[in-house]
């Protein structure tokens, strides 16, 4: 029986190399095509703009907690008790607005570029599904996936100008 189970598993893999050989497969790094694209470059100076005064606000507590940690570490040991712990307090206040603003820029935008992300995706399926009918692929994988690719089979660059049209 084993005999038999040798000679069917041979014989499956004889007639498996011929078809594996004519799949062709393409690749493409998503994330560098998209966010290389024009509409990114626009969604980014958007986001810029309009989260520069989030971002001040941001840097000037930042500035204002290195400060009273710069003050508290050269004057504190001459300060009496009552003034130091004001000081202390008044450092450990400015780090959780810090902590509070920096947490709360960050997570508006993440939520931006989410929404970027999810608008943009028909239009990357379809840039995507134009080039495996363009070059003739039985499948295309995402550069993450793969260890190593030729050069002429490596499609972000094509990809990146469907974006861009």
């Amino acid at each position: 029986m084993s005999r038999f189970m040798l000679i069917f598993a041979a014989m499956v893999m004889a007639f498996s190399f011929p078809a594996m050989a004519e799949t062709r497969i393409g690749v493409v790094d998503l994330r560098q095509a998209l966010f290389s694209s024009d509409d990114a470059r626009t969604f980014s100076e958007s986001l810029q703009k309009d989260f520069t005064g989030d971002e001040a606000r941001v840097r000037e507590a930042q500035e204002e907690a290195r400060k009273l940690q710069e003050r508290l570490e050269k004057d504190g040991a001459m300060m009496n008790e009552s003034e130091r712990n004001k000081l202390a307090g008044e450092f450990q206040e400015k780090v959780k607005e810090f902590n509070f603003l920096k947490q709360r820029l960050d997570s508006t935008v993440n939520q931006r570029k989410q929404a970027f992300l999810e608008q943009a995706r028909p239009e990357v399926d379809a840039a995507v599904k134009e080039l495996l009918e363009e070059n003739n692929l039985d499948l295309i994988l995402p550069s993450e996936a793969v260890v190593y690719v030729k050069p002429e089979m490596n499609l972000t660059s094509q990809l990146l100008e469907k974006l861009n049209r």
